[in-house]
């Protein structure tokens, strides 16, 4: 008895015995954070729409920075297909699942692409664009994290399906961090996300939905991917031969619908809906 701490004593006299401990262990992440930035070669940026996800860091290897901030308006523009063309404050332009066809005039900065059908990527991007960013990779997924000027693109990889085979990590979610938002394009995803998909993605704003009912996923998974992201604003796309009305009238009072006069829709943090709305463009 005569060696038992008095009460509350025995924690400020244990205290110093972990100190090395802890520091050593905080040594070794650090060390381990470093290798694993010097092993990609690409320093870190911090990632706002991750921030929220509690199984996922708030930084993750980019290929430039620092990323330049600008507030502002970031324009998101329907052009046909899967493909949306997403201007950011700074002048950055972006093409969706990029095929060559709808959104190549003027030709973007960056495009992004897929590969379960051919109106999703094309094999010969025009030389001019600067960063080609294919959502599958040729020995392993594609990891992609790239920050040009004041936009920051990763992606989230999930499967397709093709002749009744699956191929994994084949298709891109692509997430867009721009001007305070957090915007992302579901590619051709063809099944349900899980848990860890969602932690990767993060936050949603912005969310652009393939609708079309079958060629990707069935309009009740898309139903209850769109509920469960929560986003603000809710894009169709990929829509063939469905009616709008079977994507829309699923969602409910929950969602309001609201008709675009043209195929442009201009966003900031600011003017963010207050409830959850699917807009729709003119030409969809």
């Amino acid at each position: 008895m005569d060696d038992a701490y008095p009460p509350g004593l025995e924690q400020s006299k244990a205290m110093p015995m972990m100190r090395p401990v802890l520091l050593s262990v905080a040594v070794l992440l650090t060390m381990a954070t470093q290798a694993v930035a010097q092993s990609n070669d690409v320093p870190s940026v911090a990632s706002s729409c991750l921030a929220m996800a509690s199984t996922m860091p708030r930084t993750f290897n980019v290929a430039y920075t620092p990323v330049r901030t600008v507030e502002g308006t970031v324009r998101i523009a329907y052009a046909g297909h899967s493909t949306y063309r997403i201007e950011t404050p700074g002048g950055v332009t972006i093409a969706t699942d990029y095929s060559g066809f709808y959104g190549s005039t003027p030709l973007p900065r960056i495009v992004t692409m897929n590969k379960a059908h051919r109106t999703h990527y094309t094999e010969t991007p025009d030389p001019g664009i600067e960063h080609v960013l294919r959502g599958w990779g040729e020995s392993g997924p594609a990891r992609h994290g790239l920050a040009v000027d004041d936009v920051v693109i990763r992606n989230v990889t999930t499967d397709i399906r093709r002749w009744g085979a699956s191929e994994p990590d084949a298709n891109s979610i692509f997430i867009f961090e721009v001007a305070g938002l957090c915007i992302g394009h579901l590619g051709h995803l063809h099944h349900e996300l899980t848990n860890d998909h969602y932690a990767r993605i993060g936050r949603l704003d912005v969310v652009m939905v393939p609708v079309d009912g079958g060629l990707t996923s069935s309009l009740a998974n898309m139903e209850a991917i769109t509920r469960r992201l929560s986003s603000s604003v809710v894009l169709p796309m990929h829509r063939n031969a469905t009616s709008l009305d079977s994507f829309t009238g699923r969602m409910g009072d929950a969602f309001e619908v609201r008709r675009l006069d043209g195929d442009t829709l201009d966003l900031s943090v600011r003017t963010l809906p207050e409830r959850p709305t699917i807009f729709i463009p003119a030409s969809l």
